[in-house]
């Protein structure tokens, strides 16, 4: 089965399977109770998002200052991003799926896999930088002179 049937056909279960879930639990703890849930693992994937996204933000800012591709925790952000967004959405399933993007072990098991599969570049390498030898002049390429105004400083211009 190709990706997009595979996305279209989980844009159409998933809304069922998160009312069949919904209307069920509710039937056993009823609705406020229900509603209530719902609101708290929002409100504690909303506190988890923000400690482990801080935390992933610093790793990468301390890769960087290394001179160092930051790539675990960029797809770490991406990771974490979704895994919000599917806490925000009511449903036990989207619930459960966002957690497990937001627990570190299974989002870093997560991650790998998926770098595994992804190749990225060396953004690092500089590759029009010329070497310089000795007393050569930086900027070899020629100069060009030029003037440049706004089209309604020429308006505004006495004449």
């Amino acid at each position: 089965m190709n990706t997009m049937r595979l996305i279209l056909l989980l844009f159409i279960l998933m809304p069922i399977l998160e009312m069949w879930l919904l209307i069920t639990i509710g039937s056993y703890i009823g609705a406020p109770s229900t509603i209530l849930l719902v609101m708290l693992t929002a409100l504690m994937g909303i506190a988890l998002l923000r400690e482990q996204g801080v935390s992933t933000l610093w790793r990468g800012r301390e890769k960087l200052q290394q001179g160092k591709m930051p790539a675990q925790e960029m797809m770490e952000g991406i990771v974490l991003a979704v895994s919000g967004a599917l806490l925000l959405t009511p449903g036990f399933v989207t619930d459960a799926i966002g957690l497990m993007g937001l627990l570190p072990f299974s989002r870093i098991f997560l991650v790998k896999g998926i770098l595994q599969k992804v190749t990225f570049f060396d953004t690092t390498a500089q590759p029009f930088a010329q070497p310089h030898h000795g007393n050569e002049h930086k900027n070899s390429g020629d100069t060009f002179d030029g003037e440049s105004w706004d089209s309604e400083d020429s308006l505004n211009k006495p004449k």
